[in-house]
């Protein structure tokens, strides 16, 4: 069953929680500096599928390297089934908000994330 686009939301840790943020899932390797766990409202920590340390230092989020990380992390996600299996799940049945910390809101592994479990970039939907 396809993924509707519309139930995988993106958010930066530092914007507040919303009530259609359905399901919110942390998907960075780090906790967010300077975020309380009480205030992010995390319902899920994702780390299994969050960048690999050495895949995201050398990522340093440099626009021009970002065609080659969405293809090393996809290879990454691809090493994930069961956690990839249980988003996917949960993405078809409700709202999941992607968590983030980045401050780049186009160049991160959230935004990748999402266009793998979408199937975007000719990705295979695993």
């Amino acid at each position: 069953m396809k993924i509707a686009a519309a139930n995988i939301r993106l958010k930066r840790a530092y914007q507040p929680a919303a009530a259609d943020d359905g399901q919110r899932i942390l998907v960075d390797r780090l906790w967010p500096r300077g975020v309380k766990k009480e205030d992010a409202a995390i319902d899920q920590w994702a780390k299994d599928l969050a960048p690999s340390t050495a895949l995201r230092q050398w990522f340093g989020h440099d626009p021009a390297c970002w065609p080659e990380f969405c293809q090393r992390y996809a290879a990454e996600l691809r090493q994930q089934p069961e956690a990839l299996a249980q988003l996917r799940t949960l993405a078809q049945q409700q709202p999941v908000t992607l968590v983030f910390s980045a401050h780049d809101e186009i160049h991160n592994n959230a935004v990748a994330l999402r266009n793998f479990l979408l199937g975007a970039n000719d990705w295979p939907a695993a």
